[in-house]
């Protein structure tokens, strides 16, 4: 057999290229196993890397040296070891503790009767089962071929599973971003989700596994760049000033792409540079461009600028929602100063209605829609007599029942619309007074038929009023008007969304501390 260790001579024109090797992993008490495995494969090769071998001499060393060599093909295992089933019970930490079902085994005794039966050589993922006694030169090399050959093809195809998991989620928060562009959060996820799915593209050519890429989407403000979202070691530091955190490399190669004012590879760096009509800058920082050919960056280079069009697009719809909104907020303003309420009312009520939204339940994206189209809730006052709606005193029945009307000309004036905000506000001007009991106006509506959006806001409209001072009254104590609104549970106030009001105070005090009114110290 020792004659047979030198019988293969190396390929002059391979080179060991260094760095890049398959680690075997030998384990076996024998020295002279670990001595003619080291003979029969130091001077291979396989698709240009090395072996590189890592030996352990019992199973508790193997765990070690593994742990240090996570990204081990290969393990040469021996059965019988410090104990008779030392190999196996490793073989068992391999597979079922530590879970790496990517490195492959192969066991190697010298005692023919210690073969491990069928069902464990399934159950364990057991590739190989060899006697030392059949394993010659080139039994062994074939052997090891086999097996690197197998590692290799399960990891390419964990890496394009996680190159399309990757894909998928950055297609998730870009379509989740899109439905939703009433905050700036929402396009921060956007911008993250473009950086996934740009760095998948990256990883679609790359043969090294597991590749970390670092990205930014930088938007600039004055002199400098926020980091709108990021990814790899920029994920933590969104809104941030990028300058407090890049070297002077990367702060040369910004400027430099400024001063062109076009995107532009460097070695291991992609920088995208795209300005928009409206005069906006946007740039897309990519790190580990390395190997890439002419057609990947010419896709790179394609994708982000339809990123940023799309980005843009985005602004200029969040524009229009924002003065939508402000018209909204506005005009409900004017009511709300008619009748001698301040403006923080409709602010409170909105932010109160968005709590209780998203604590019932609701979607980011309905819960804003409620929160955008609550300070039209009393919009119908604009057509109450200012004899009435200005009284400092009580209301007779009549005066009331004119006072009720408020309902039905709010709905009257927004139900035509086709816009979803002021759709839902249709629904809040005409279901806020309606009671859980039924005993509201101005349809008598009970219990689930009264719409959510009219619930909620019903429970947020009698709360600001109560806790407040209003023309006809002094502000209540707070633990008065959380009794009051406990003891209506089921009769005036949906009772699960009473419960899920008050559950946590914490986001009320914050509320009221924030829009105090001045009278209302």
């Amino acid at each position: 057999m020792a004659d047979e260790l030198f019988s293969f001579a190396q390929d002059e024109d391979v080179k060991v290229l260094t760095g890049l090797s398959w680690k075997i992993l030998v384990v076996d008490d024998d020295e002279e196993v670990h001595t003619i495995t080291r003979a029969v494969l130091k001077d291979f090769e396989f698709e240009d890397k090395r072996f590189e071998l890592i030996h352990a001499h019992s199973a508790k060393e193997a765990k070690i040296k593994l742990a240090e060599n996570e990204d081990t093909a290969l393990i040469l295992l021996d059965v019988v070891m410090e104990t008779d089933d030392a190999g196996l019970t490793f073989v068992k930490y391999v597979r079922n503790e530590i879970h790496n079902k990517m490195v492959r085994i192969v066991l190697r005794t010298g005692q023919p009767g210690q073969a491990p039966q069928r069902d464990v050589v399934v159950g364990l993922d057991i590739n190989d089962y060899k006697e030392k006694t059949e394993l010659t030169v080139d039994k062994l090399f074939t052997t090891v071929i086999a097996s690197i050959r197998s590692y290799r093809d399960l990891m390419n195809i964990e890496q394009k599973r996680q190159v399309i998991e990757q894909s998928r989620e950055g297609l998730k928060q870009i379509i989740d971003a899109s439905a939703s562009l009433f905050e700036m959060h929402s396009l921060q996820e956007f911008a993250k989700g473009a950086l996934i799915q740009l760095i998948s593209i990256l990883n679609l050519k790359k043969n090294s596994l597991y590749l970390q890429v670092d990205g930014l989407s930088l938007r600039k403000t004055a002199d400098s760049f926020c980091v709108l979202a990021g990814t790899g070691k920029y994920s933590d530091i969104e809104n941030e000033n990028i300058h407090d955190y890049i070297d002077d490399n990367l702060k040369k190669m910004l400027d430099e792409v400024l001063e062109k004012e076009e995107s532009t590879f460097f070695d291991e760096v992609f920088i995208g540079y795209f300005k928009s009509s409206t005069g906006s800058i946007n740039v897309i920082y990519v790190d580990g461009c390395t190997d890439l050919e002419a057609e990947d960056k010419q896709l790179i280079d394609i994708y982000s600028c339809n990123v940023a069009i799309a980005f843009e697009n985005l602004y200029l719809d969040k524009e229009v929602l924002d003065t939508q909104n402000e018209v909204i907020e506005t005009l409900s303003e004017i009511v709300e100063n008619r009748s001698k309420e301040t403006a923080n009312h409709v602010k409170r009520v909105s932010l109160y209605a968005h709590f209780l939204g998203l604590k019932f339940g609701l979607s980011e994206n309905e819960s804003m829609t409620l929160k955008y189209a609550a300070p039209l809730h009393d919009i119908g006052k604009i057509g109450i007599p200012d004899s009435i709606l200005l009284k400092e005193g009580a209301l007779s029945d009549e005066e009331f029942s004119v006072i009720k009307t408020h309902t039905s000309i709010g709905y009257k004036i927004l139900k035509n619309s086709k816009r979803p905000i002021l759709q839902a506000a249709a629904i809040i001007a005409n279901e806020h007074h309606e009671k859980y009991d039924g005993s509201g106006y101005p349809n008598a509506l009970k219990g689930k038929e009264i719409h959510i959006y009219g619930r909620i806001i019903a429970i947020a409209d009698v709360f600001d009023a109560l806790s407040q001072r209003r023309c006809y009254k002094q502000a209540w104590e707070l633990e008065d008007v959380i009794r009051y609104m406990k003891e209506h549970k089921g009769s005036h106030f949906d009772p699960d969304l009473i419960n899920l009001f008050f559950f946590d105070m914490d986001y009320i005090h914050e509320v009221m501390r924030e829009f105090t009114d001045k009278s209302n110290p």
